[in-house]
């Protein structure tokens, strides 16, 4: 279980750079990415969520409205709200289901987020996938920018597979399993690649990393 840290980062993506030029160029150009962390929180859970499947700024308007209403995300709170109040705060119909799911787990016992950092990277995603509107995407970013485990690279990040493309100069209709096999040469350090790829493509349309 090899995690970094924000001293580790410039370190594991120096070690990258000597073994692949597109990332090399990354850094020369753009120097590291930023260390991107979040808490292991149920508020972090719940950002996760929102962020399925829409643009990050999406995401995280939703999630600030729900923070304006609610104050301290909190799954007895979540649980508290009408599907009206939920909607309000941009959620949908599925999301509004997801997010309570997950407070149920919590409030239960079934899920103590606290214990995973201890867990092995495959115990965590058995234990997540339980809950509805857990899936691989989800638990990969989870493991990535919250626990830091150092080899993830999720091929449902449409981003990700985008900067892939790009920074490599591959045809936009380029297999994901072609792109995954490019990342195979950037083991055990897939997670802190992928930091880099997100951290150009957002340079690339000008968003605030």
């Amino acid at each position: 279980m090899m995690t970094f840290d924000e001293k580790t980062l410039p370190v594991y993506c120096d070690k990258l750079a000597a073994k692949d030029k597109h990332l090399k160029a990354i850094i020369s150009e753009h120097g590291y990415p930023p260390f991107w962390n979040r808490t292991a929180s149920f508020a972090t859970l719940i950002h996760i969520i929102l962020e399925q499947q829409v643009s990050l700024a999406s995401a995280k308007a939703a999630f600030l409205k729900l923070q304006e209403k609610i104050g301290h995300i909190q799954p007895e709170k979540i649980l508290l709200l009408t599907d009206e109040e939920m909607k309000a705060c941009y959620f949908s119909r599925q999301k509004i289901v997801y997010a309570r799911h997950l407070a149920t787990a919590i409030v239960n016992k079934e899920l103590v987020i606290e214990d995973l950092e201890k867990m092995s990277n495959d115990n965590i995603r058995l234990l997540l996938k339980k809950l509805k509107g857990i899936g691989d995407w989800t638990v990969d970013v989870f493991l990535m920018m919250v626990l830091h485990r150092t080899d993830f690279f999720p091929p449902g990040d449409i981003a990700l597979m985008k900067s892939v493309k790009e920074v490599k100069g591959l045809p936009m209709d380029t297999p994901r399993e072609e792109l995954l096999q490019i990342a195979e040469v950037w083991k055990p350090y897939r997670t802190v690649a992928a930091f880099l790829l997100w951290f150009v493509y957002l340079k690339r349309r000008n968003i605030e990393p």
